[in-house]
């Protein structure tokens, strides 16, 4: 079995975490005909995600996102395109989050 793990820091908390954690399972259900799981915990969450020739889970912490997922055999063929493609839904997800608190830039008088 070919194995994926994402490790990604953040400054959010775990309120604005889970926030972003539940959109990303929401487009993998939709986009990957993923089936989500949403374990909450007091210091942290868990995601597990599965379908046909994946299983994994996404940790969700005040502090990072940790995921890792076991591609079956026919998949693991496909493991540098599939991890491409969880770190870009993952990283456009943070960035979307980033943009929102980034302070107004000020015009040159």
């Amino acid at each position: 079995m070919a194995e994926i793990r994402i490790h990604r820091d953040h400054e959010l908390g775990l309120k604005k975490a889970r926030e972003i954690a539940w959109k990303w399972a929401e487009q993998v259900e939709e986009k990957f005909d993923m089936e989500c799981t949403v374990l909450e915990g007091e210091f942290s969450d868990t995601v597990e995600f599965t379908r046909s020739g994946v299983k994994g889970e996404l940790t969700v912490a005040p502090d990072h996102f940790e995921l890792v997922a076991q591609l079956g055999f026919l998949l693991g063929a496909f493991k540098k395109t599939i991890e491409g493609e969880i770190q870009k839904e993952l990283d456009a997800l943070l960035a979307a989050n980033n943009k929102k608190k980034a302070p107004a830039k000020k015009k040159p008088a």
